[in-house]
């Protein structure tokens, strides 16, 4: 038996299951609806908000950039920025130094130039030429001390280190150094003594003479008018005392002052520190061995006698406290108090004292010439005036090596 469904009623059945479809649907979005408007979820106890800055440190934490660490470094970047500023300032403070060190240097040269010409000094030609060419830089000025009687080491270094006539010059022009033998007057203005030495000058053009009344006792005095005269008539970076009994091989101590170009302050030589002589009569007696405290005390540090250099700062430290300058009866005893209490830089360099051959022959054949070579018995090569050439033959250099080197 099979049964018909009426047209009417399959319709109906069609159009409930729609409605009901579409009630159940209204009725979920209104639950929706409903829930997000009345219950909010409630945050569990212990469990804070992030803000977006501290979401921001905990980023550099997880990539290992603690902010303690930041903070650290910020504050070494600030310090770095300080200590550069303050490092430019002393830059600044130093260019300004050697600027008004300049300044006084130029002062002085001027004041010793109208001073010289005024009181017709002899050396008041080489001034008038000297500020009619215009000042050039040397590298060094080198004092050759000497006296009236020696003539024959006059001679002797003539023929041997100190290079003459064209030669002098072009050592001036090319390699910026100046030799002169420095001598002063002798008690006699105008005697037998100076006539000789004004025909010698007149031959050979290599003196310099002093404003000095020439005298044994009297070095002190002379090597403090020598610098002050040298650092007024030669802008240098060096000046430099010899005695004319002494080698010296041109080239290697330019090369040894050179080093020490840069250094504003320097004082160069064979640093030693002997015994204060009270006893009188004795060679080297010092009058004044009281302020050196008790007997058998010893001098301060300084440089023995034969050779020593100074830089221009301290040339012209000289020549503007002159006539505060203390003499002690050895020469370079005073040049060493003169320095005491300033920011000078003491060089030992044993280079400057060699003694004669074999001594400087070895180290020469060894590739470590001498600059200076002498006999410490005789604080000079004994008869230097016979055996120089020797010593030049045996230690020098050679004459290629001066023409050659650069500074």
């Amino acid at each position: 038996m099979s049964w018909k469904i009426k047209p009417e009623q399959s319709s109906r059945s069609v159009v409930s299951q729609r409605w009901v479809v579409l009630l159940c649907l209204g009725s979920f979005c209104l639950g929706l609806i409903f829930t997000n408007r009345m219950w909010t979820v409630p945050e569990p106890k212990g469990i804070t908000r992030t803000t977006a800055f501290e979401a921001e440190k905990l980023k550099l934490v997880s990539e290992g950039c603690d902010p303690k660490l930041l903070d650290e470094k910020e504050v070494k970047r600030v310090s770095k920025d300080i200590f550069g500023e303050v490092f430019k300032t002393h830059n600044a403070i130093q260019t300004l130094d050697k600027t008004i060190s300049n300044l006084e240097m130029e002062l002085a040269a001027a004041k010793a130039a109208q001073e010289s010409i005024q009181n017709g000094s002899p050396s008041s030609d080489d001034l008038k030429n000297t500020q009619s060419s215009g000042k050039r830089r040397y590298l060094m000025v080198v004092g050759i001390n000497t006296a009236f009687s020696s003539r024959k080491r006059r001679d002797s270094v003539r023929a041997t280190w100190m290079p003459q006539g064209e030669k002098r010059k072009k050592l001036e022009e090319e390699k910026g150094i100046i030799i002169r033998f420095v001598i002063g007057h002798s008690a006699t203005s105008g005697g037998i003594l100076d006539r000789a030495i004004e025909a010698e000058d007149k031959k050979h053009g290599d003196f310099l003479r002093l404003d000095h009344v020439e005298g044994y006792l009297e070095l002190s005095a002379k090597t403090k008018i020598y610098f002050a005269t040298a650092v007024a008539l030669w802008d240098a970076d060096f000046y430099v005392k010899v005695d004319d009994d002494v080698h010296v091989n041109i080239a290697t101590l330019g090369e040894t002052l050179v080093r020490h170009r840069s250094k504003p302050r320097v004082y160069i030589g064979c640093m030693k520190s002997g015994p204060v002589l009270s006893q009188k009569g004795v060679r080297y007696h010092e009058p004044e061995h009281w302020k050196f405290g008790e007997s058998g005390n010893k001098y301060f540090r300084h440089a023995t006698g034969q050779l020593y250099a100074i830089s221009k700062d301290l040339a012209t430290y000289i020549f503007i406290n002159q006539h505060l300058l203390h003499k002690y009866a050895n020469e370079d005893v005073s040049l060493g108090s003169w320095f005491i209490g300033l920011d000078v830089e003491h060089i030992d360099d044993r280079r400057l004292c060699c003694g004669t051959p074999p001594d400087c022959e070895w180290k020469a054949q060894a590739g470590n010439i001498c600059v200076a070579s002498f006999d410490w018995s005789c604080s000079g090569i004994c008869r230097s005036a016979e055996r120089i050439k020797e010593v030049h033959r045996r230690c020098g250099e050679g004459e290629n090596t001066l023409w050659s080197a650069t500074f």
